[in-house]
């Protein structure tokens, strides 16, 4: 994932930049569209495990009682945003980080970077990217959860927060359980006028302990896979796309299956509106729960991210190539 030299001027470097934002927003789109269905049965399982017996249980209970639509593809709006704010930001900050890395190691092309190296410019590049992908996640993951939250009405608060001032315009995406319908935009309204500001900002600290790790793996994983890939004699930018779809998923696999602990914390703090902090929230389920309770959800989210992160670098990478064609 080539950024060009330590020589390259200033001018370059913001072109690179814009480059980088673009091309990550075009890959966060086809991430939501390829993922979603099972990114909400991800989060249903994570948040209500009691619900589910498993994966397939719950496919079948969200295709019968919701649909495709408001079922599987209940949050996509907020997803989108997510996606997009998360990834435009994440491989921007990518390819600053690595300049950054670049210098501190004394290499002369970020293309010459080793593996670690491009994994410790992912960390860097995650912690920027949690501000960003917070607030959109929070909507996104009480979209999916909407109808378990109604069900099971833990508590009034929770419940008040989820249902009350029923968005009515049209306009808004449509996620309904029973009589009650909600979008993003006015889910987001309750939120404000309920919490204020740094309501949308729950599950900060989860998403961040999720967030550096993560991405550490997933920018290793990927450029390791890359390397591996690549002939001898041939550079990992020209391995073609079934190859770097390939090295996509697998550096999904790694990061979902290093920190998917983090974002069954975050999922429930954001789903409950809960104020414990992360680590009291973890050694709760943990002691409450058991420690396969911090893995429910694994499987959906193992099997979604093959292959939402293949199509995640195929359409970063070639539709980078495709601008760079024209600088």
């Amino acid at each position: 994932m080539g950024h060009g030299s330590g020589e390259q001027s200033a001018s370059g470097h913001v072109l690179d930049t814009v480059i980088d934002f673009v091309c990550g927003s075009l890959g966060g789109v086809a991430s939501v569209y390829t993922g979603q269905p099972l990114d909400t049965v991800k989060v249903k399982m994570q948040t209500f495990p009691k619900l589910y017996t498993g994966m397939l249980h719950c496919c079948k209970e969200t295709w019968v009682k919701d649909g495709i639509i408001r079922g599987f593809y209940a949050g996509t709006t907020p997803a989108l945003m997510a996606n997009i704010a998360e990834n435009s930001v994440l491989f921007a900050g990518y390819g600053a980080c690595q300049k950054v890395v670049a210098t501190f190691t004394n290499t002369p092309k970020v293309q010459d970077l080793s593996v670690p190296a491009n994994a410790t410019a992912g960390c860097m590049a995650a912690f920027f990217t949690a501000f960003a992908l917070c607030p959109t996640e929070l909507i996104k993951c009480r979209l999916q959860a909407m109808r378990e939250m109604h069900s099971q009405r833990p508590n009034e608060k929770v419940f008040t927060i989820l249902t009350t001032s029923i968005a009515r315009s049209s306009n808004f995406y449509p996620c309904s359980f029973q009589h009650v319908r909600i979008g993003p935009f006015g889910l987001t309204k309750q939120i404000l006028q309920k919490e204020g500001a740094s309501g949308m900002f729950r599950g900060l600290t989860s998403t961040i302990a999720r967030e550096m790790p993560g991405y550490f793996f997933f920018f290793g994983g990927y450029e390791f896979s890359r390397e591996m890939f690549a002939h001898e004699g041939q550079s990992k930018d020209e391995i073609g796309p079934l190859k770097t779809m390939a090295s996509g998923a697998i550096g999904g696999i790694l990061f979902w299956t290093s920190v998917f602990p983090a974002d069954v914390v975050k999922s429930r703090i954001q789903v409950q509106g809960s104020k414990e902090p992360f680590f009291r929230m973890l050694i709760k389920i943990f002691k409450n729960e058991g420690i396969l309770a911090l893995y429910n959800g694994l499987q959906p989210t193992v099997i979604r991210t093959i292959p939402a992160s293949a199509a995640l670098f195929l359409a970063y990478e070639y539709s980078k190539k495709f601008l760079q064609s024209f600088t």
